[in-house]
């Protein structure tokens, strides 16, 4: 994909990687810029810096997220590229209440099905589109310390394997974003970026350029930590060899779970 002459639209693009994704596609030319956040007063200055659409918008709440896309295609017109990038975590395991676990499934995963039931049949009428999907490396691997991050980013790039699966062949180019440690409001206090920064902390800024590479050449897989890559491997290739390594990891982060 070309990123130049493009309209975009990106959540939770009023810090950290989707700030970074909506400078970087202004940077490369895109043509219009919508910029969607849970704090509206964020969307709007990141807005205005690229001279764009911005709005607040509740991803979790189904109806809010509809309304947004819909005013940015009324507003700016359809939109080539849709990039549902917001994400929360919570530190925890089976024993948190289900009410946290609908909360971080709601925004990690369900935000993502909202979007793409709205816009998959508009873009194929259109002759196509993309849709980039954040999850993570926890979506490949796991993320020792929470379970509803690590379950609803699983679940994540289940959903955008699916879509590539059914509507690659109707115009519909879907790739997933899985980064390890990234210095943003999550990793915030987290020395290192904890467990997730074994391969090293990258800035937001070292995201969008790994995205626009992938977006460059349509790869499903983002890996702007490639280490994610081998590990997946090594993961496929024996899964209890990995799962024991992984035990070993979680023992050196105490402190982190």
């Amino acid at each position: 994909m070309d990123i130049r002459g493009k309209t975009i639209a990106v959540t939770g693009a009023g810090q950290g990687i989707g700030r970074a994704l909506v400078e970087r596609f202004h940077a490369e030319g895109a043509a219009k810029i919508a910029v969607l956040d849970l704090d509206g007063e964020a969307a709007e200055e990141v807005a205005a810096h690229v001279g764009g659409w911005g709005q607040g918008v509740d991803v979790r709440v189904d109806d809010d997220l509809v309304r947004a896309i819909d005013a940015i295609e009324n507003d700016i017109g359809p939109i080539d590229l849709f990039c549902s990038n917001a994400g929360i975590l919570a530190i925890g395991g089976v024993e948190l209440s289900r009410a946290t676990w609908q909360h971080v499934m709601d925004v990690n995963v369900g935000a993502h099905i909202t979007a793409a039931r709205v816009l998959v049949p508009r873009m194929i009428e259109r002759g196509g589109g993309y849709l980039l999907n954040t999850a993570s490396a926890a979506g490949l691997l796991t993320q020792i310390g929470s379970a509803p991050y690590s379950v609803s980013k699983h679940a994540a790039v289940a959903l955008a394997e699916w879509m590539a699966i059914t509507y690659g062949d109707q115009g519909i180019k879907v790739s997933v974003l899985c980064p390890q440690a990234v210095n943003t409001a999550m990793t915030a206090g987290i020395e290192g970026g904890g467990v997730a920064g074994v391969d090293g902390m990258l800035e937001p800024e070292d995201i969008a350029a790994a995205v626009v590479a992938g977006l460059t050449d349509e790869r499903f897989l983002i890996l702007p930590h490639p280490q994610v890559g081998e590990y997946f491997r090594r993961k496929a290739d024996d899964y209890d060899r990995w799962l024991a390594g992984m035990r070993r990891l979680q023992a050196r982060f105490t402190d982190w779970t």
